[in-house]
């Protein structure tokens, strides 16, 4: 047996750690950034030199309404640490001027309690909070259509204020080629028929709605339009490395700034190989991105990258909220046979279903490529999702490496879509 190489998967709040022969084995992770020695200092400073605007205090009037949004708690961003910042920033300002509002998309409602863990109990206390409901028409207003025609809703908060301040962070994103930017209003904040119509087969099957694409990405491109009729909007956005440490700030114009943080997650993110793999182990980089087998679907999208057709993909992904159970995803999984039914579904015109995009995603890997699970979910919750169980990813890697012989390769992605692994050429 060849040399072992211990290897660390992110996994829940904690890691799994598995041993793989060293000479058919290559771990695939970002390049590593140090965070920011004065984490704080650097981020009020950026507020103060903004790229593409003036400071963020001289764009703010006594009597304007302030729109703070932040994102949820599937998100790994340092709300506990950026919101105090940016609300100590804007201390002279009227609290009851200013309202915190949640980035939900599509996703659930976050809790008083979760909402107190992410912003701290004293943003909970003293400022107007609130959770997004993309399917309540009371809280949407039009801005007009999507390009099919669907009607393009967001937020009435959002719109009401006179400044809209979008914070989060930005990493590889499986179809919209990176998070943050834009994607804080829309998605963010959007009506759930307009983020099915952005999210729809057409976009989602489009080979320019991927990892690392902004530009020319269909999909990118009307979720910023989309967002710029927002109005004025000041971004503040950062870059992590692994330990949730910031390694940069991009403060100020909502397409120019999201920019720039691209660049530099580009410079860290992508990472090139020269051959595809026979095995791909992949993660979902860990809590709290692998609460839910939703969110797992970006871990299955950056492994499947770099793997043969008809090999072997293994996902790491908690799950400790499940799929969610009777979720639209749970429903619309086990609503068919199999992944050619959900494709046929999802391509039949006028067949429209919530969390449809991430089926396809799944069922698009599943069509070249098998699939197991390693995960807090029992085997007929996974099964019911068209998934196989993996009990043990060692095991199950050795097995594979021994029935292919010994020119098969395995790669491991440790901190899964937060790297994006591609083919050289």
């Amino acid at each position: 047996m060849p040399p072992g190489m211990n290897i660390d998967l992110a996994y829940g709040q904690g890691s799994l750690s598995i041993d793989l022969p060293s000479d058919r084995t290559t771990v695939i992770e970002p390049s590593f950034a140090s965070g920011l020695p004065e984490e704080k200092d650097t981020l009020l400073a950026a507020l103060d030199q903004p790229i593409g605007l003036p400071a963020l205090r001289t764009m703010i009037h006594p009597d304007d309404r302030i729109c703070i949004l932040f994102t949820d708690i599937t998100r790994a961003t340092p709300n506990d640490r950026i919101i105090p910042w940016l609300l100590e920033y804007l201390s002279d300002h009227p609290k009851d001027q200013i309202t915190l509002l949640n980035q939900l998309g599509t996703h659930r409602p976050n809790t008083r309690e979760e909402l107190e863990a992410m912003l701290t109990p004293e943003v909970v206390r003293n400022y107007r909070v609130l959770n997004h409901d993309a399917e309540d028409p009371d809280q949407l207003v039009s801005v007009g259509q999507t390009a099919s025609g669907a009607p393009a809703l967001l937020n009435r908060q959002a719109l009401d204020a006179d400044l809209r301040i979008v914070t989060g962070f930005i990493e590889p994103h499986f179809f919209a080629g990176f998070s943050g930017g834009p994607k804080g209003i829309m998605p963010g904040v959007a009506g759930l028929e307009t983020v099915m119509s952005n999210h729809g087969f057409d976009h989602i099957a489009d080979e320019r709605s991927t990892f690392g694409v902004t530009q020319g990405n269909p999909l990118w491109e009307e979720l910023r339009d989309i967002a710029l009729r927002a109005g004025p909007s000041f971004l503040l956005n950062v870059t992590l490395n692994h330990q949730r440490a910031i390694t940069g700030v991009f403060a100020g114009g909502l397409i120019e700034a999201h920019q720039q943080g691209c660049q530099r997650v580009k410079q860290t993110a992508m990472q090139a190989v020269e051959r595809a793999f026979d095995i791909v182990v992949t993660t979902n980089s860990g809590y709290p991105l692998d609460m839910n087998l939703y969110q797992g679907v970006k871990g299955m999208s950056a492994g499947s990258r770099i793997l043969k057709e008809g090999g072997l993909l293994i996902l790491a992904c908690e799950c400790r909220e499940g799929v969610p159970a009777s979720s639209p995803l749970d429903q619309l999984l086990r609503s068919a046979s199999g992944p050619q039914e959900i494709l046929t579904m999802l391509s039949t015109p006028g067949f429209v279903r919530p969390e449809q995009w991430q089926a396809q995603i799944q069922a698009l890997i599943q069509s070249r490529a098998e699939v197991q699970v390693f995960s807090a979910l029992d085997d007929t919750t996974l099964r019911a999702a068209h998934l196989e169980p993996c009990k043990d990813i060692q095991k199950t890697v050795e097995n594979r490496l021994q029935k292919l012989g010994p020119e098969a390769r395995v790669a491991v992605l440790p901190q899964g879509p937060l790297t994006i692994p591609y083919l050289a050429g």
